[in-house]
């Protein structure tokens, strides 16, 4: 089986169905500490020693992101970065979100 962090994120155009809560299951179980919330996204808090680690961190994930053209939701504070991951065109999961939480927990 392919590690979910040397897939690359696919595009969504839209029209294609969100995940099954099984098939979210599936892929939550190939990652560490991440939750799926709903069936509808993905979050995971990273925890840092002061701020300026926080926004370093925040500052890779921006480059990931920019790189797969997948972009998370960032809650950014004093040592500590919430990441939210989901596919806006389908309301839900896609492969993608869990492709970019794999990437991102490489540099977390």
């Amino acid at each position: 089986m392919t590690e979910l962090a040397e897939m690359t994120c696919v595009p969504c155009r839209g029209g294609v169905p969100a995940l099954t809560a099984e098939e979210s299951g599936r892929l939550a179980a190939r990652l560490a500490g991440w939750s799926v919330v709903d069936n509808h996204h993905l979050e995971k808090a990273y925890k840092f020693a002061d701020f300026a680690a926080a926004l370093r961190f925040a500052q890779a994930v921006g480059a990931i992101a920019e790189e797969q053209q997948h972009h998370p939701e960032l809650l950014v504070a004093w040592g500590r970065v919430r990441v939210t991951i989901w596919t806006h065109k389908v309301k839900g999961l896609t492969e993608s979100d869990f492709i970019l939480a794999a990437k991102i927990d490489r540099i977390g």
